[in-house]
């Protein structure tokens, strides 16, 4: 793929995820939550599909596709999979992948690219701190170089798939003596390597991704895991979120039309004083205006899908895109709600998808920058 995506390429690659979510995600859900992880199996079964390959390059064993193709990945298998910790933790990558793709030695993006996308290792992203949260300049975990070796002592928080990764793209600071955006850089890490370890955090959504509170200890790295040039790592790290941002918007999207797909069925077959809920018009207004948010979230994930795809990251583009997250997070969340409305009883039972996706929209409100960092970070861009 590239470019040229057409609607058919669209159509070819949505049945594609489509089948792959109702038959391999769907029906595994309740189980995977209760383990609190997915199986490795997934991630190799994905990458059979080429799922976990698509926007890298095939050098690498990707499959280059614009973001109109990755958002319709993103949308699919949120809309059919129903869940939003199999795609957390099923596609971590591409948050922890990007930078190494984009900075890292190509030896590097050859040792540790291709069997993530084969589906052999996990990937994941170490960027938020204890008491940190989005100030990502306020970052304490440091890196000294002793030799050929970066030394790491620190702790991060909040890390998706961090139980199980192989891999981690940490944010560390380098010069010890700086404060705020500069001196921090970007580095690799093997999670096997000695003084890495891990606790397990619970949540109240994402039941099925493995989220980690990671320490490191005296952790030694050869000095060519890291990312670019040593202070550069802010940079890295903001262009980052941008992508991730996206992503977001997309997976969103998709959630919104789950909790619309499953209140419509609902509705159809539910009756009450004698006829199909669908007859009451104060449930048809609901799901008109489901479909109102819906449709503008999905006209503006198209919009700058296609505007990225054309290179055009011109002075608006981070705060369209802090924005569009924002607007697709309501859009999940007020269809969230408007869902378990409108099936009752049925919709505080867990087993709904309406009901999984209610207790995960403030994780996706939050994740990849808090709403109200998007707001600010949106006005400081249009000079407010």
């Amino acid at each position: 793929m590239n470019n040229d995506f057409t609607a058919e390429d669209r159509a070819a690659l949505v049945d594609t995820v489509q089948r792959f979510a109702t038959q391999a995600i769907a029906p595994n859900v309740p189980a995977w939550e209760e383990a609190g992880e997915l199986p490795r199996a997934l991630h190799r079964q994905a990458a059979e599909l080429g799922l976990l390959g698509l926007g890298y390059p095939e050098h690498l064993g990707g499959t280059p596709a614009p973001w109109r193709a990755r958002n319709a990945l993103s949308q699919t298998l949120a809309r059919h999979g129903g869940s939003g910790g199999v795609m957390a933790s099923l596609f971590t990558h591409n948050i922890g992948l990007p930078p190494i793709l984009k900075h890292g030695a190509p030896e590097l993006q050859a040792e540790i690219i291709p069997p993530v996308l084969r589906g052999e290792q996990i990937a994941a992203l170490g960027i938020t701190e204890p008491g940190g949260g989005s100030d990502v300049a306020a970052l304490r975990t440091a890196a000294r170089l002793e030799g050929g070796d970066y030394v790491i002592d620190g702790e991060k928080v909040f890390i998706t798939s961090g139980m199980r990764c192989d891999w981690i793209t940490l944010a560390v600071r380098t010069d010890l003596n700086s404060k705020g955006a500069s001196g921090i850089s970007m580095i690799v890490v093997p999670c096997s390597a000695p003084g890495v370890s891990r606790s397990r955090l619970d949540k109240m959504g994402w039941l099925c991704s493995d989220t980690a509170h990671l320490r490191f200890d005296g952790v030694r790295v050869p000095a060519r895991y890291r990312l670019g040039a040593e202070g550069a790592g802010f940079r890295m790290i903001m262009g980052n979120f941008n992508g991730e941002r996206l992503a977001l918007s997309a997976m969103a999207l998709g959630f919104a039309e789950a909790c619309h797909d499953e209140a419509l069925a609902w509705a159809r077959q539910r009756h009450t004083f004698g006829e199909p809920l669908i007859e009451r018009q104060v449930i048809r207004h609901k799901l008109m205006d489901m479909q109102m948010r819906i449709r503008s979230t999905q006209a503006w994930v198209d919009a700058l899908g296609d505007r990225v795809d054309a290179g055009d990251e011109g002075a608006d583009w981070v705060a369209n895109v802090c924005l569009l997250k924002n607007h697709a997070t309501q859009t999940m969340q007020f269809c969230a709600d408007a869902a378990v409305q409108i099936l009752g009883g049925m919709g505080y039972m867990r087993g709904t998808v309406s009901e999984r996706v209610y207790r995960e929209v403030k994780v996706m409100m939050i994740g990849g920058g808090a709403e109200e960092i998007m707001k600010e970070l949106a006005a400081r861009q249009w000079g407010l």
